[in-house]
């Protein structure tokens, strides 16, 4: 007999449960804290994208615009081998689109027309791309600070765009609006911790499980997800370990680091990497376990030290945002600790979603 009848919502720190098909929740109606999404699993692959995963996944979205089955690049740099996962590859340019294909998909199934989210940017067109999708109408909450072009892209795509003074501000603006729509939520929804862990399999497939994987972190989706993904292998008895997780932060926003580590004084900013300018994730309790289990450092970076990393990713030919490059910049941190490793760099979003207004560095050359 199957452990769990439907898929149905958890919450591990009440105990409350019902069937996923029974009412939407975006936070746990009765302590109000993350909830989980529990089902049935088997590694059964078949197929491409996310889908080729429907083995273990809660549902199978029945429209795609092609998410998942990313590029894998593998480079042997400074005697390591870095396997370079081109997550800004996906439709919408971002590695969101795991989580919102299934996101959208189960908010159409249940009987909405319109849905809601706020974000910095990314999660904003990937919503935007979705709704429209399955012809529900999206509005999308983004501070004045976004990139230009990610708020150009989600008008493009048709959504109501609400500006707010800051990234803070969106998330309680959005309560206004939620109303009878249809709230995405993705810095507390497990369907994008479930999307993201479809990265893991992907790697596994393709290279094997690596040593490290060096993670942006923001509302921890990503890094969630990502040892989501791991860990149920192992649980599956496909695979045997678990990779180490090396966290990257910027000075602006840095509560996971903070956690761990103790506050900071510093005037660096590191606004330019907007995908991890979020200062309460919801799920912070869960991250900082994560990183305390399974964590090997935590890196911050500044403004400086992403467009420098940027423009060097430039060079290597992968065309990504800053949040990206904060990545290249906690491995070059790094290199010398992992050198003979697999390390994984999940490079999360399209450079040509943003502008930056710089000359690049001083004796760079793309020759």
């Amino acid at each position: 007999m199957a452990e769990y009848e439907s898929p149905l919502w958890l919450c591990p720190y009440c105990g409350f449960k019902d069937s996923l098909w029974n009412t939407y929740y975006w936070k746990c109606p009765r302590c109000g804290k993350p909830l989980r999404v529990i089902y049935e699993k088997d590694f059964n692959p078949s197929g491409r994208g996310i889908a080729r995963y429907s083995s273990m996944l809660p549902f199978t979205p029945t429209k795609t615009r092609g998410e998942g089955s990313t590029p894998l690049v593998v480079e042997r740099i400074n005697g390591s081998i870095l396997l370079f996962k081109l997550e800004y590859l996906n439709p919408s340019g971002s590695f969101k689109d795991r989580g919102t294909a299934l996101s959208i998909y189960y908010g159409f199934k249940i009987g909405y027309l319109e849905t809601v989210e706020d974000t910095s940017g990314n999660t904003g067109i990937s919503v935007a791309l979705y709704s429209k999708l399955y012809g529900l109408k999206p509005i999308v909450v983004m501070p004045k600070t976004a990139p230009k072009g990610k708020k150009a892209l989600v008008r493009a795509l048709g959504a109501e765009l609400v500006e707010t003074p800051d990234r803070s501000t969106a998330a309680t603006e959005v309560h206004r609006l939620i109303k009878d729509r249809y709230y995405v939520a993705h810095t507390w929804s497990y369907f994008y911790i479930i999307g993201a862990s479809t990265i893991a399999f992907e790697v596994y497939e393709e290279a094997g499980i690596p040593d490290y994987v060096i993670v942006p972190i923001g509302s921890g989706g990503l890094v969630l997800g990502l040892i989501h993904g791991f860990l149920e292998l192992v649980r599956l008895k496909v695979a045997n370990k678990i990779p180490r997780l090396i966290g990257v932060q910027g000075y602006s926003a840095c509560p996971v680091y903070q956690a761990l580590r103790g506050s900071i004084v510093s005037k660096k900013s590191s606004h330019y990497a907007d995908g991890i300018m979020v200062l309460n994730p919801p799920r912070l309790n869960e991250i900082v376990d994560v990183m305390k289990k399974y964590g090997y450092e935590i890196v911050l970076v500044d403004n400086e030290e992403i467009l420098d990393a940027l423009y060097e990713l430039y060079n290597m030919g992968f065309i990504v945002e800053p949040t990206s490059a904060a990545v290249w910049v906690a491995y070059k941190r790094i290199k010398d600790k992992v050198e003979g490793s697999t390390i994984l760099l999940p490079l999360t979003g399209s450079g040509l979603k943003t502008l930056i207004e710089r000359e690049p560095p001083a004796g760079y050359s793309p020759i």
